[in-house]
């Protein structure tokens, strides 16, 4: 496992079933079928390295207001998708749990059923 940030959300989001990478804005950012999982940022919020992705409604307020220095209002997505920090310590145990409810909320049916 490396220390580097977006590799370790690569190897995240690439080990769900039929998500791949594209450049998003020249980031790279993790999709299945054509709706984003995870958008990677080293330039939003300016100055600071993240990410964003989906999450269920009421989640997003509830993670910023329990811990500001971790979770953000990402400057894009959806009304729900929540940021996180990666130039704080992570728990990527945490971020596992994260980007797997992201890949169950926007995956087709039949692939987030089979995530388990």
């Amino acid at each position: 496992m490396t220390d580097d940030p977006v590799q370790r959300l690569r190897e995240l989001c690439l080990a769900l079933p039929e998500v791949y990478e594209r450049a998003n804005h020249g980031e790279p950012s993790w999709v299945v079928g054509r709706k984003t999982v995870v958008t990677f940022s080293e330039r939003h919020p300016a100055g600071r390295v993240g990410f964003w992705c989906p999450a269920p409604p009421g989640v997003r307020e509830a993670m910023v207001a329990t811990d500001p220095e971790r979770f953000f209002r990402p400057p894009y997505g959806g009304r729900s998708w929540v940021g996180v920090y990666l130039d704080v310590p992570v728990d990527w145990a945490e971020m596992r749990e994260l980007v797997h409810e992201a890949y169950r909320l926007v995956a087709p049916r039949r692939l987030a059923d089979g995530l388990g």
